[in-house]
């Protein structure tokens, strides 16, 4: 695989994908003077982009190391160009069998950020010594525990687990009670911390390890109002007590101190990072920047990802039909989960259409003179989903082509 060279942070398009680099050019017009000849659909990196964005992260964590989150990346030598800079430790996987096929690949630190019902991949990591120290387990019920313990007792390993903890806000008791965030782990209070941990190490075979918060109502919410920046506030408050509680009662379930204690996302590294418990926290998204991520405040998003489509026919006076497009994200199915057309600009899908299974109309402006053959340049909603649909990226410093890498699913890796 050929090696990118890690550089200085330079310059980065406007997350509207306008903008203009020293030299006067677009971001459209440098992608495409790297592209040319190279037929589409094709998904792109711009490094120059990627760098700054891996720097800020890093900066914004304030010296607790950073984790990379893997699904919002979804390739490998892009997650090993980014382990190999300052302020980054270890990866956080979704799936167990990716987590063995990177420790395969040489990464030693590898937290699997989800609980595994995948008896076949669990039995592949005990089997494994070099996955078996490499790879830390998460649980959130003792029935997940049991299909480690009876791996770990296979193969007379020692599995190492982390406890997943709910972070969400809860507003009110009762049946009244409102929940702010996303619907994870049933563990929340200290004491079924406490619990369960104990019940983790009693099955023999396992060692836990340490405990981790994802607040998805902080990191994974833009500032788009004043309520979300007051729902975000309470959260914060809430949950850094209710974190070292639950720290302080793992440890002395356990009767040792937590080496890992995991927290946060893109959209909240300055406060997890700034908590007195926090060992490390986890990004992922920052290092692309996709359109959900363009309305926060503690940060500049540099759109790092682009996808590429050709224009295939012109149905109408300001229409332009291009092939492929339908890379909607997950979430809820609303129009913040559709690809956007950023280059030209003006471009937008037909409110009735979206993006299309093989091909997507567009509304363009009289401006944009699209024609047979031209390039329009889209970002996805989220950040190494769109990973899935190209075998490829294509690795982009200023208009060439640096690098051609394959995608997870370009090295056969399709687990989730």
């Amino acid at each position: 695989m050929t090696s990118t060279p890690v550089r200085p942070p330079a310059a980065a398009p406007a997350p509207s994908g306008g903008g203009t680099d020293p030299a006067g050019r677009t971001v459209g017009q440098r992608l495409e003077a790297a592209t040319t000849g190279r037929p589409g659909p094709l998904v792109v990196v711009d490094l120059d982009a990627l760098e700054a964005n891996a720097s800020d992260v890093v900066r914004r964590a304030g010296g607790v190391p950073v984790r990379v989150a893997s699904k919002s990346v979804r390739v490998r030598h892009v997650l090993e160009q980014v382990l190999a800079r300052p302020g980054f430790a270890g990866v956080m996987a979704y799936a167990a069998a990716e987590a063995r096929w990177l420790v395969g690949h040489g990464v030693r630190d590898v937290l699997l950020g989800y609980p595994t019902v995948d008896t076949v991949a669990i039995d592949a990591v005990a089997a494994d010594a070099d996955a078996a120290a490499a790879v830390t387990f998460m649980v959130d019920d003792t029935a997940q525990a049991d299909l480690l313990a009876s791996a770990a007792r296979r193969h007379d390993r020692t599995l190492r687990v982390c406890l997943d903890v709910d972070a969400s806000l809860r507003v009110g008791r009762g049946p009244l009670a409102v929940h702010l965030g996303v619907r994870r782990s049933p563990v929340r209070t200290p004491a079924q911390a406490a619990a369960l941990a104990a019940a983790v190490e009693a099955r023999g075979g396992l060692e836990v390890r340490g405990v981790m918060f994802y607040e998805a109502q902080v990191a994974g919410l833009p500032d788009t109002s004043l309520a979300v920046r007051l729902v975000k506030s309470a959260s914060v408050r809430e949950l850094a007590v209710r974190r070292a509680a639950v720290v302080d009662a793992v440890t002395d379930a356990l009767g040792r101190p937590l080496p890992l204690v995991n927290s946060g996302g893109t959209g909240s590294i300055e406060v997890s990072a700034s908590a007195p418990a926090v060992t490390e926290v986890t990004a992922g998204s920052g290092l692309f920047v996709p359109t959900l991520f363009d309305g926060y405040r503690a940060f500049r998003a540099r759109p790092a990802a682009y996808v590429g489509l050709d224009v295939v026919r012109i149905p109408g006076d300001g229409w332009a039909t291009v092939f492929g497009g339908g890379y909607v994200a997950s979430g809820p199915a609303t129009p913040t989960r559709l690809p956007r057309p950023v280059w030209p600009e003006g471009l937008r899908l037909a409110p009735r259409e979206g993006a299309g299974e093989v091909q997507t109309p567009l509304r363009v402006p009289a401006r944009a003179d699209l024609r047979i053959g031209d390039r329009v340049w889209f970002r996805h909603a989220k950040a190494g989903e769109v990973m899935e649909r190209f075998a490829e990226v294509h690795l982009v410093r200023g208009d060439r082509v640096e690098a051609t890498v394959p995608t997870y699913r370009g090295e056969g890796v399709c687990v989730g």
